[in-house]
């Protein structure tokens, strides 16, 4: 079974980006996000973020143990360039390349587990405003009964809640 995650247009060079990446691909999950929250880069904490959000859709959508996966394969592509201007010499001005990134991760297991299809989430059935409207109208009918009986105090309104009476202090 394998899982993906993607993480587009994060604004740090494609170049960075894959030292990064080469330094945990093919390694275990544990020891992937080990080496990523010691490591002295920039690019280090979206990578960890999104090894993170691979192993969170394997455990969540698929049901796999987290200590069963490795990272098969992590690509980093170039995104889009954002051009810049930076004033020069002799009234001349010259580009400056902001580029970006792409990052996508595929997790795989190492003992094949046998689970191919994606775990069923329950679907509640929709609730349909009218029916809120009519509990809601029930609910203020049923506090002004209440109020009427004598059970609310005198600070009580309609709706039944307190009101707060502020004074002020002498001195």
């Amino acid at each position: 079974m394998e899982v993906k995650a993607s993480l587009k247009h994060l604004k740090i060079a494609p170049r960075k980006t894959r030292l990064v990446a080469g330094l945990v691909r093919g390694l275990e999950v544990n020891k992937a996000i080990n080496q990523l929250k010691f490591l002295n880069k920039k690019s280090a904490h979206p990578v960890l973020k999104l090894i993170n959000s691979a192993v969170s859709n394997a455990v969540n959508n698929f049901d796999l143990d987290k200590n069963n996966l490795i990272i098969k394969e992590i690509r980093v592509e170039d995104g889009k360039t954002l051009k810049r201007w930076m004033p020069r010499a002799h009234g001349r001005a010259t580009t400056i390349r902001k580029r970006m990134s792409h990052v996508y991760v595929t997790l795989a297991e190492i003992v094949e587990s046998g689970k191919k299809k994606v775990k069923e989430s329950k679907i509640e059935a929709p609730v349909k405003l009218d029916d809120l409207s009519r509990q809601s109208k029930k609910d203020i009918e049923t506090t002004d009964h209440s109020l009427e009986k004598g059970k609310g105090t005198k600070n009580e309104s309609k709706t039944g809640f307190a009101k707060k009476v502020f004074r002020r202090k002498a001195g």
